[in-house]
């Protein structure tokens, strides 16, 4: 990747080339032939070349508008391929906005309307990729990375593992307190989430080699800086050392990586605990944050929204008839929630349709037939899968997909992962309302059966699985043989 002012340079020329590129591709009078015949509104227009002053003024000005508007662009930063080729497009679409208004207020600067729509067209297709080109770019050493973790001695022990430059690490304060009759004091106080560990710890059994290691390394500072660790430093990479694959350190550090498009390492001790790229050798191994292509997600989100869109319309009477069935059934609310595991660890609240009486709840996964809180309409509802109506709104908001690993209750998780301790695997994906596990009726009783389909879906992830899983699912829903 291009960094600093070199990434500056790159990008501003690369702009301004592809702008003026643009402008004399559509100037052409091949262009503005077929443009102005093929193209609806625009073919009653006579074809407008530009030659002399005017060429040179509307390429002037097209460099100007769109550069200016992708200014904030050219300030090296780390982001997702998908991010960065619709933040660009919405660049351009300002700019192009911006020639439109200075040629209806000022008409002797006007584009012609055929060349303001082709120029802004091709620079909106043509100049992400040139932003994704120099992004990809080698520089003269192999990557800038960075240490994060909450433990000292694995980051000294990763350390000579790395065979790049390293620009410092991310630790909280470790008070290393004096063992019963040493001589040693303790040093800094714990900030910033530090853990408090004595000399004795088999953690710090080499503490003069760890002491050496990090001494030879810039602190950048505290858990809480990796995300402005990540911009000021231009990090291409980030090697995880903690001491335990948690859910709110380990789990939100490869979120901050995935959200900046950054990649991530680490020890191989953790491999259980993430998806890793397949063939990985060595102490170190890639996490795979980003699984699926970006176009099977930009396929899968508008899958998403078409979906849980035209279902909350069609269900709309349907979810009425429920609600009321729900209250003349059994006391209390219509709707119950419940906070489930989405990507990378987080949380969001799930609504279904109650279907039990609301008394305490245990996390035990225990069958339906055992149940002895299921109500009457809630035996039905369970059975014919809508007391999951409401997810289609968790759907239409981002929250889920409509395929996908089952989104499970955090503290229900808690006990799956004592018999299948990969589990976590599954949080490198959005939750979703269906999926393979589903239709394989493996259940949460039965975990390991679970992660198998779940694993193997992210691996077959696509546009033609998720319409079969549906139609499969939707099948299973309206066969009445199945009851």
């Amino acid at each position: 990747m291009l960094t600093g002012w070199r990434y500056r340079l790159a990008s501003a020329t690369g702009t301004a080339f592809v702008v003026v590129a643009a402008v004399l591709v559509a100037n052409h009078p091949v262009s503005q032939s077929a443009f102005t015949t093929v193209v609806p509104l625009f073919d009653r227009l006579e074809p407008t070349v530009l030659d002399g002053s005017s060429l040179r003024r509307a390429i002037a000005l097209s460099v100007l508008a769109v550069g200016g508007a992708a200014w904030p662009l050219y300030k090296p930063r780390p982001r997702r391929i998908l991010d960065t080729v619709v933040l660009v497009q919405k660049r351009v679409f300002v700019g192009g906005f911006v020639l439109a208004t200075l040629g209806y207020f000022k008409w002797s600067h006007q584009l012609p309307r055929a060349t303001l729509v082709m120029t802004v067209g091709l620079v909106a297709a043509v100049l992400p990729a040139w932003f994704l080109l120099i992004r990809a770019s080698p520089t003269d050493d192999d990557g800038r990375i960075v240490i994060v973790g909450d433990d000292p001695a694995q980051i000294a022990r990763v350390t000579p593992a790395i065979d790049a430059p390293v620009i410092g690490y991310l630790c909280p304060t470790v008070a290393r307190l004096a063992t019963s009759g040493s001589a040693k004091s303790s040093e800094a106080p714990i900030a910033d989430g530090g853990v408090e560990l004595r000399h004795d710890d088999p953690e710090f059994a080499d503490d003069a080699v760890q002491s050496t290691v990090l001494d030879s390394m810039t602190r950048l500072g505290g858990l809480s800086r990796l995300e402005d660790a990540l911009v000021e430093h231009d990090i291409d990479t980030v090697v995880l050392a903690f001491r335990h694959a948690d859910r709110a350190e380990f789990f939100g550090a490869l979120d901050a990586c995935h959200e900046h498009g950054v990649d991530a390492k680490v020890h191989r001790k953790y491999a259980d605990s993430v998806l890793v790229s397949e063939g990985d050798i060595g102490a170190l191994v890639d996490v795979d944050l980003e699984p699926w292509d970006p176009l099977d997600h930009l396929f899968k989100r508008l899958f998403d929204v078409a979906f849980a869109g035209v279902g909350l319309l069609v269900f709309a009477p349907l979810m009425a008839v429920i609600a009321v069935a729900i209250k003349l059934d059994s006391p209390g609310p219509i709707f119950y929630n419940q906070d489930r595991t989405a990507g990378f660890g987080d949380t969001f609240p799930v609504y279904k349709f109650r279907s039990m009486v609301p008394e305490g709840e245990s996390a035990t996964p225990i069958a339906d037939t055992a149940n002895d809180r299921i109500t009457r309409v809630g035996s039905f509802l369970r059975k014919t899968h809508l007391d999951e109506l409401p997810q289609l709104w968790s759907i239409l908001v981002g929250d889920m997909s409509v395929v996908g690993p089952r989104a499970v209750w955090t503290e229900e998780e808690l006990l799956l992962e004592e018999d299948a301790p990969a589990w976590r695997k599954r949080w490198f994906v959005k939750p979703g309302l269906t999926g393979l596990a589903q239709i394989n009726d493996a259940k949460s009783t039965d975990p390991n059966a679970k992660l198998r389909y779940d694993l193997e879906y992210i691996r077959r992830q696509s546009f033609l699985v998720d319409v079969k899983i549906v139609i499969r699912q939707i099948w299973l829903v309206v066969d009445i043989r199945g009851y």
